[in-house]
């Protein structure tokens, strides 16, 4: 009863001017809610900023830019070392180090997904890629400090461990055609880490950010100024020359990944020729390419990162017939016997350049 009382004490507003009294009121308390959310509105946008977050993983250094309210780093780094447990050929307890030394193993997804990609790469190149050229690598040594002691016959029975239809992933397992041949997947490792910290933003809700590991990149939305991620590709002058700051391109990266291989900084002239560091899995012998740099550009970076190495040892015809199937665009910087560079690219990689 006291309620009704109360609820009719407001009659009168209902009628004539205390009913413009009422609506005015009432458009003004209206306006103060709308007014308040748009405030909130604000202090949320407010709270969001571009972060950085820099460190080392896997020998080499990460940089990672994202539009957020705090710093990831330590989601981000915990989610390295998880990849790092998983294809870290180095470390005894990964699981690719299992693998290789023929352990029981329960695979991860990380190292399903990177084996099963490389073992695609390596069909489409028609094993110009190969994750078990550990031997012929280890044979040449870094460097090619082991040059003297390669030999044709040392070559031709290292080549028996090496070849990736060797290998197969049957019901979560990997079978070898023999125990010696040995995994290793840092020609794709790298492209998918990106991948994997881009997907872990993303589980944030992230949409702009740009993953950097090792030179291997994953972008997606635009930067703090508003505009794609632009992104420097240097030039390659030569064995002994650092200069970072001299860039050969500087591409404009939406929503793509992108990956760089070179041969300029690590290679050897022997009898006038030049021979670079990348090994090609079908000769066993180091690459006689003149092509010093090979950039591509894909929908995720695990692929960018593999076909850049495929690449730098393919001939340029080839290069284009894969980049045409894959859907990839590409800069290649081809040396000449003079010093000088020239490029190769595909139709559409102008499209990326920063003008």
């Amino acid at each position: 009863m006291n309620e009704y009382k109360i609820l009719s004490s407001f009659e009168p507003l209902l009628s004539g001017k205390s009913y413009y009294f009422k609506h005015k009121v009432m458009s003004r308390i209206g306006f103060f809610i709308i007014f308040i959310l748009l405030l909130s509105c604000n202090a949320k946008k407010k709270d969001v900023s571009y972060m950085e977050d820099r460190g080392e993983i896997f020998h080499t250094t990460y940089s990672i830019k994202y539009e957020y309210s705090e710093s990831l780093k330590a989601e981000i780094e915990a989610e390295l070392l998880r990849f790092d447990d998983s294809l870290n050929p180095f470390k005894e307890s990964s699981v690719i180090s299992k693998v290789n030394n023929n352990e029981s193993v329960v695979l991860d997804s990380l190292f399903i997904n990177v084996f099963t990609k490389a073992q695609e790469v390596s069909e489409v190149s028609d094993g110009l890629f190969d994750v078990t050229t550990s031997p012929l690598i280890n044979a040449w040594g870094f460097g090619f400090k082991n040059m003297g002691s390669v030999t044709p016959a040392l070559i031709d029975s290292l080549k028996t461990l090496v070849g990736y239809r060797k290998l197969s992933l049957v019901d979560g397992k990997i079978y070898k055609s023999d125990p010696r041949i040995q995994i290793n997947t840092s020609a794709i490792a790298k492209g998918y880490s990106s991948d994997v910290i881009a997907a872990l933003l993303e589980r944030y809700g992230i949409q702009n950010y740009m993953v950097e590991i090792g030179g291997e990149i994953s972008a997606k939305g635009v930067s703090a100024s508003g505009r794609c991620w632009q992104i420097g590709v240097s030039t390659p002058l030569g064995k002994d020359i650092y200069d970072y700051d001299k860039l050969q391109t500087v591409v404009s990266l939406c929503n793509r990944s992108m990956a760089t291989s070179g041969n300029y900084r690590n290679y050897y002239i022997k009898d006038g020729k030049r021979y670079a560091h990348t090994i090609n899995p079908k000769t066993g012998y180091p690459s006689e390419s003149n092509i010093l740099s090979a950039t591509v550009i894909a929908d995720n970076c695990m692929t960018a990162d593999a076909y850049a190495t495929v690449f730098m040892l393919a001939d340029t015809a080839r290069i284009r017939e894969i980049a045409m199937e894959k859907k990839l665009s590409y800069l290649l910087v081809i040396g000449g016997t003079d010093g000088s560079h020239i490029e190769v690219k595909s139709s559409d990689f102008d499209s990326f350049i920063v003008k």
